[in-house]
């Protein structure tokens, strides 16, 4: 992508939800999790790469010790929807009888993260949940009723980028989050 249409793209976002409202969720959530987890002896699993921004955030807010470790699976490859899934790297801390919190940008259809989950299970994990910024409004989950035990931003069904999520690779490292607006692509 060139650096001209790259910078047209934030340009022309719609913004979502700014860096005041991201940062409030991630301290409600870190308070949360928190009290969930103090008397638990939790693995934080980051999973690469739209995690790493939010974890990022996240972490030092909690009041509790942290073990991390991350995972990288993708369903995504740069596209805008997703194919099949793509193991890269998992865990390399065991996590047999451990309390695992999956740290993830987006809870978008959920295939990756179900995979995810459900393959913390199969590795002996005591429990695992999910805590991600943000989850698309929307009924194709991979399993019916599918949501993130930690959550606290929504958005309706547009594609979306920033604080994590990647538009053709590029502005993960935004603080805020915004709607892409494809419409807009070209400068008219």
């Amino acid at each position: 992508m060139e650096i001209d249409r790259i910078n047209l793209v934030k340009k022309n976002a719609t913004l979502l939800h700014d860096k005041n409202t991201v940062e409030q969720a991630i301290k409600s959530m870190a308070v949360t999790i928190s009290k969930d987890y103090k008397d638990k002896n939790p693995i934080f699993l980051v999973i690469m790469n739209g995690g790493l921004i939010f974890a990022g955030k996240l972490l030092p807010l909690l009041d509790i010790p942290a073990e991390i470790d991350y995972c990288h699976a993708t369903r995504y490859r740069g596209e805008t929807s997703g194919g099949e899934l793509i193991w890269k790297a998992t865990p390399q801390t065991s996590i047999e009888d451990r309390h695992v919190v999956l740290l993830d940008d987006i809870l978008d259809e959920g295939y990756t993260l179900k995979s995810i989950v459900e393959t913390c299970e199969k590795m002996g994990a005591a429990s695992v949940k999910t805590a991600v910024l943000i989850e698309k409004e929307h009924d194709r989950k991979a399993v019916e009723g599918m949501c993130a035990d930690y959550c606290e931003l929504t958005t309706p069904d547009h594609y979306i980028f920033g604080c994590g999520m990647d538009i053709d690779h590029y502005w993960r490292n935004t603080d805020a989050i915004y709607i892409y607006n494809p419409e807009k692509d070209i400068e008219k």
